[in-house]
């Protein structure tokens, strides 16, 4: 365990999203004294402009794994969570356009089984039953059962209680032992984690990418989806390396609320609303649901999703600056916060992780070719 001779903190976390109070609420668990610096107000940044999905995903033999492991480490962490934080297990249905797209969801589901994951593939009639405002004809689609919403803003300040907190901070600096604000503060600590989202770029040298979404959150309307509901096209279009794109997903929320996604933009840090894109992604969720137009937006946001080039997120040591980094997770960063927050844990306190995290090992981009 780190101790307390030299410095008054074990950790500084820089960056209090869910990421940052994921990291801090299992630091603290530990028994570690931790302080979290944040540029603004905890929870305020990416958490507050995300879908607040607690989903398994796919992507890779290494994301399947660990986005599994966190949703489980969700399923044990809800039992405690206060109303606010609104969790319901909605479950996600993944919806098949055509005969193609279904052979994709049952080779998905093959997938989600050898983890362990829990699934129904559904036929055209079946998929109608669940989800009776989606369009006539589609092919099926792939319920999985246990995925669930959270409020992730309310969920920060869950993990957050009994932490040292600064809001309003903005760290300029990170080294081993210290951190320096705009202000002209200074403050020590045994170690460093870096977990500022995007921003975490301009601390340490990164790749990160910041990818604008847009969100849509409408009045209540119990029933009108009982899932969130995802195009099975939507890995392809909405994570995109190149080129704005947008796909059909949409989220029930415990309040009887529709949040209406998903979009991705490169454009630097503008988070104003292309009304173009914004266009696109609602045309989309028209086509999947027609009946959608009927429903009353009460506001349209946009957000900044921290992805890294590879897909993976950052987790570990980054050796020129000599501190940690656990950035980078992109649209799952509310999926994964509590497994990243085990992984770092594990490191920082010279523990055995409960699963590899060389995946995310931030000496991979000195690897590259």
């Amino acid at each position: 365990m780190l101790g307390h001779k030299l410095n008054p903190y074990d950790v500084i976390i820089v960056g209090g999203g869910i990421v940052g109070a994921a990291c801090a609420n299992e630091l603290k668990s530990k028994g570690l004294n931790v302080l979290v610096l944040d540029a603004d107000s905890p929870g305020t940044g990416a958490t507050a402009a995300c879908m607040g999905h607690v989903v398994v995903m796919d992507d890779s033999p290494s994301m399947l794994n660990f986005s599994a492991y966190s949703r489980k480490l969700w399923t044990e962490l809800v039992l405690n969570l206060p109303n606010n934080c609104e969790d319901i297990m909605c479950g996600t249905m993944w919806v098949a356009e055509d005969d193609e797209e279904l052979e994709e969801a049952k080779k998905k589901k093959s997938l989600y089984e050898s983890a362990g994951v829990e699934c129904e593939l559904l036929d055209s009639t079946k998929l109608a039953t669940h989800e009776p405002n989606l369009k006539k004809g589609l092919a099926g689609g792939l319920r999985v059962i246990h995925d669930r919403v959270v409020y992730p803003t309310n969920c920060v300040r869950y993990l957050l209680r009994g932490i040292d907190v600064k809001p309003n901070t903005k760290v300029v600096s990170v080294s081993e032992n210290e951190v320096k604000t705009e202000s002209g503060e200074t403050f020590t600590a045994d170690k460093v984690l870096v977990t500022a989202g995007v921003l975490s770029s301009t601390l340490l040298d990164l790749p990160l990418i910041p990818k604008k979404g847009h969100l849509v959150i409408t009045e209540r309307y119990p029933g009108f989806a009982n899932h969130q509901i995802i195009e099975l096209g939507y890995i392809k279009k909405a994570h995109s390396e190149k080129g704005d794109s947008s796909a059909f997903n949409i989220q029930p929320r415990k309040t009887g609320q529709m949040i209406i996604g998903s979009s991705r933009e490169f454009c630097g840090f503008d988070k104003s609303i292309n009304k173009k894109l914004l266009s696109e992604m609602l045309s989309r969720a028209n086509y999947f649901m027609p009946s959608i137009k009927k429903l009353k937006a009460l506001r349209v946001w946009t957000g900044m999703r921290p992805a890294s080039e590879d897909g993976d997120p950052f987790i570990g040591y980054v050796e020129d600056k000599k501190v940690y980094v656990c950035a980078g997770h992109e649209g799952l960063g509310i999926t994964t916060s509590l497994a990243s927050a085990k992984l770092i844990a594990a490191q920082i306190c010279d523990e055995e992780p409960e699963i590899d995290h060389t995946p995310y090992d931030p000496s991979r981009i000195y690897a590259r070719s």
